[in-house]
């Protein structure tokens, strides 16, 4: 995720800012530019605007709720909500007040991956193409079956659960996961529903056959196989993203298609603090600046994969410093990368022929 610069003064902001701490100027998404911009507001005096467009931008109804929704909405779009809030359909009873505290977290990490997919060109900005990932946010109800979070026909169910960070490291650690996250249940159930829209009826199919394997495997089958697998057996390692990613081609694919999305969005908020790398153990190599792979140029996937490892044992080194996990608790065999890479040339294919641009800045 990119930083951005107060249009009003200058300073630093981020991706959900609000308002500038600098100068107070009132922030907003904007994303059909796909960037940060000032909105005019009631309580912005101190301002004005940089063009009349911006101007007419309008906040998202959920901007002053628990919510805090920065996304604006375009001045031709009819709705009270915006591009990213509407794909909510489902949410769970408002009258718990942790419900609401839940809805509000999966909101943040829901609008960061919309941001990702408009880059990549997977989502339209404007909220014009369909289709598009629909969302249902679920609590559990005191004797009803339990909210399984997952992905059929285009809308992805989450227990919102999941946004107490109590429940989600005990469900981690009892899984064995190295890693889970609000963003990372999200990038995974939307790799589930790109495979029905990329793969399942495309010339991709094929080449996902012979890299993933073959997805008519009896699913919940497969499920129970691999729980009833020794937790402590590591053979995945040599083929997969994740132990859970050998359950089923399925399973293979959205692990990996979640792992390359977590790639970029590092990758591009490296790039946007201008971070240069140079490996310790290979000095002669020489510093290296890291590249965005969210920008205009599309980027070669082998620039990509010489530049993460550095990257990611930077990560590491800065956590440990502060007495803190490894950030980044992964380690990628060749058919790993293998497998990362076919979801960049799918992604970078479906760009190409679509003609995306990512929006000037």
């Amino acid at each position: 995720m990119r930083v951005f610069n107060c249009e009003a003064c200058g300073h630093l902001i981020y991706f959900d800012s609000l308002q500038c701490v600098h100068c107070g100027a009132a922030q907003a998404f904007l994303p059909d530019q796909l960037r940060v911009g000032i909105l005019q507001s009631s309580d912005a005096t101190s301002y004005t605007p940089s063009s009349d467009l911006t101007a007419r931008y309008r906040p998202c109804a959920h901007r002053h709720n628990i919510s805090l929704c920065n996304f604006a909405i375009e001045p031709s779009d009819p709705h009270q909500l915006c591009v990213s809030c509407r794909q909510t359909e489902w949410l769970p009873d408002s009258s718990n007040p942790a419900n609401e505290l839940r809805w509000a977290k999966i909101e943040v990490a829901k609008r960061r991956l919309f941001y990702t997919l408009a880059k990549l060109g997977l989502l339209d900005p404007h909220g014009h193409r369909v289709p598009e990932p629909r969302f249902s946010l679920l609590a559990d109800i005191p004797g009803s079956t339990p909210v399984m979070t997952g992905h059929a026909s285009g809308m992805i169910t989450l227990n919102v659960v999941e946004a107490d960070d109590d429940e989600r490291a005990r469900r981690r650690l009892a899984l064995r996961e190295p890693l889970r996250t609000l963003i990372g249940h999200l990038r995974h159930e939307s790799g589930h529903f790109y495979w029905d829209q990329l793969i399942a009826q495309s010339a991709w199919l094929e080449p996902f056959r012979a890299l993933f394997g073959y997805e008519n495997l009896d699913y919940a089958q497969a499920l129970q196989q691999h729980y009833n697998k020794d937790p402590l057996d590591t053979r995945w390692s040599q083929s997969a993203i994740s132990a859970y990613a050998t359950s089923h081609p399925w399973e293979d694919w959205a692990e990996t298609w979640a792992h390359y999305l977590h790639m970029v969005d590092l990758m591009e908020t490296a790039a946007s603090y201008s971070t240069s790398i140079t490996v310790p153990d290979i000095p002669s190599s020489g510093p290296q600046m890291i590249c965005n792979p969210l920008g205009n140029v599309p980027l070669n996937f082998s620039v990509m994969q010489a530049q993460w490892v550095p990257l990611t044992l930077l990560h590491n080194s800065l956590n440990r410093s502060l007495g803190l996990e490894d950030a980044y608790p992964f380690s990628i065999s060749a058919m790993a990368w293998d497998k990362l890479r076919f979801v960049h040339d799918l992604i970078s294919d479906y760009r190409q022929k679509s003609g995306f641009a990512v929006p000037a800045l």
